[in-house]
């Protein structure tokens, strides 16, 4: 007998080994986060704890943790292949001791900063005393940031070298900081919200230390020098500049949305961020994954003037997550609502309140998903200047609209701003693309078939939720149904997106023939 075989693409086994990876950091993140909420609920403390954050994790994005690290990767690795891995080591020195020298630097100057920039900027709608909590937890953040100068880097220069399994653990080992920080130090020593910050440091320590073997194992050696007028240096420097003004104008929406957020009571800025942590777990799982290992493909198949695969592997990565986001989108939202009182235990009014904020922030999962494919396609071109144009615009438009709705509907005004702008910018890259390209986007099969099967799922959950009796069960068991039903609205929805998902299984060949299995013979 004769059985048919499929075989992953090399894409697809990559999309789904960096998908595990980022699912177990998100069962870690989902693990903290639970603790921390249980613990504190959607209060003054908790509010304060995200919103000192900001401007700390503002630093982080633009210097070691983001901007710089992803500047780095193509020089370091240029060097390693052409100069040897002495001078690429000797760059690398240069670059993490210029990056640690900044950091600490501007670090100084928003210690002394911190006031003005909390009463004016992060949170001008706290009562003064959660403001002065605010500086003070502000400033020890900057310690877990001058650790992440090193750390950073450090996860770039590995990746450079090809090695992804340790920079893939340091961010669990970073939310296991924080979880020690919540239970330990938080409760059980009794250091309350100053707990959580110290449990920041320790993952911080920790996303350093898991590491720094990486560093030992192929040969590391320090060099204490900077000199920006290195060549190297300032290839990375200029290939910094336009990352750094993209990454500020990511980071002005969470500055924008806790500074808005504050002028509407207690627990408005922790719920808008339980919201979006929700909604970036189905984000992350099925548009960044697909996203990171569709960058290198299309950008080999462009390099190659492959333009007919390009289009091709393009068309099949924003099919593929069509099918993959409506429906985890549609069934999150319908299911949404026991489950948040399962997780975190929260008065009727305060899960209404986290679950009004994901619901609406699930509107814009598949514009957010979207918009990682459309950026990258861009950079495949290596062109940084059009989602540079479009991350300001954007980042416009969501200042002049987020003021505006919240003052109609409040805080959820926020979270809507947020899936209107970041949806139009997606499309708008799509556009673009479409434009420069040629015809090469065709989506209306898979968007009539996946809406089809995720009314259906999310209608089953609905019907099945209205059904079972109220006041019947128990908030784990409600809870524990609506994770069944969620499971079987996906099983409902799945032959509907079938065609996509096996077209995900073979993204990125370079040949255009019907897709055909291999066979192996199998005697019964």
């Amino acid at each position: 007998m004769r059985i048919p075989r499929f075989r992953l693409s090399h894409f697809a086994r990559s999309s789904l080994i960096v998908s595990a990876f980022f699912g177990l950091d998100k069962v870690i993140g989902f693990v903290r986060t639970l603790i921390v909420n249980r613990l504190f609920g959607l209060s003054y403390e908790l509010d304060v704890f995200n919103a000192a954050n900001n401007i700390p994790d503002l630093l982080s994005a633009l210097i070691s943790g983001g901007a710089l690290g992803v500047a780095l990767i193509p020089v370091l690795s240029q060097y390693l292949q052409t100069r040897g891995r002495a001078a690429a080591w000797d760059l690398f020195s240069r670059i993490i001791n210029l990056a640690f020298i900044v950091t600490g630097l501007l670090a100084i100057v928003v210690a002394l900063l911190a006031p003005v920039l909390v009463r004016t900027v992060i949170v001008p709608g706290f009562p003064p005393e959660q403001q002065s909590l605010t500086v003070e937890l502000m400033r020890l953040d900057l310690v877990a940031i001058m650790i992440f100068s090193l750390s950073g880097l450090i996860m770039a220069s590995l990746q450079a070298n090809q090695h992804f399994l340790l920079p893939a653990l340091a961010p669990g080992l970073y939310n296991v900081g924080q979880i020690f920080g919540a239970l330990v130090l938080a409760d059980r020593m009794g250091l309350g919200i100053h707990g959580l910050v110290y449990g920041v440091i320790i993952g911080a320590v920790l996303h350093l230390g898991i590491q720094l073997p990486g560093l030992i194992r192929y040969g590391f050696r320090w060099t204490a020098q900077v000199n920006v007028r290195h060549p190297g240096v300032t290839h990375v420097l200029h290939l910094l500049a336009p990352r750094i003004a993209t990454m500020f104008f990511i980071q002005m929406f969470f500055i924008v949305r806790d500074n808005l957020a504050s002028r509407m009571g207690e627990g408005a800025v922790t719920a808008l961020n339980l919201g979006w942590f929700i909604m970036q777990v189905p984000e992350t799982l099925l548009g960044t994954a697909i996203a990171i290992t569709l960058l290198p493909t299309i950008s080999e198949l462009f390099a190659e003037k492959n333009l007919s695969a390009y289009k091709r592997t393009l068309n099949g990565a924003v099919n593929a997550v069509l099918a993959l986001t409506i429906p985890a989108g549609l069934l999150l939202a319908a299911a949404v609502r026991p489950l948040v009182q399962a997780a975190f235990n929260f008065d009727p009014a305060d899960t209404e309140t986290v679950v009004l904020a994901t619901r609406t922030y699930l509107l814009g999962l598949t514009g957010h998903a979207l918009l990682e494919i459309g950026a990258r396609a861009f950079y495949s071109q290596q062109d940084a200047k059009t989602p540079l144009i479009a991350a300001a615009l954007n980042s416009t438009a969501y200042m002049i609209l987020a003021v505006l709705l919240s003052r109609q509907i409040g805080f959820v005004g926020i979270a809507l701003t947020n899936s209107i702008v970041f949806t139009l910018e997606a499309l708008a890259l799509l556009w673009l693309l479409n434009r420069r390209l040629g015809s090469m986007f065709q989506v209306a099969s898979t968007l009539k078939r996946v809406l089809a099967g995720s009314a259906l799922g999310a209608g089953l959950i609905y019907l099945a939720l209205r059904a079972l009796p109220d006041g019947g069960l128990g908030t784990f068991t409600l809870g524990a149904a609506a994770a069944a039903l969620l499971l079987a609205g996906g099983a409902l929805a799945l032959p509907f997106i079938w065609p996509e998902l096996k077209g995900l299984m073979r993204l990125g060949e370079r040949a255009d023939p019907e897709y055909s299995a291999q066979s192996v013979n199998v005697t019964k």
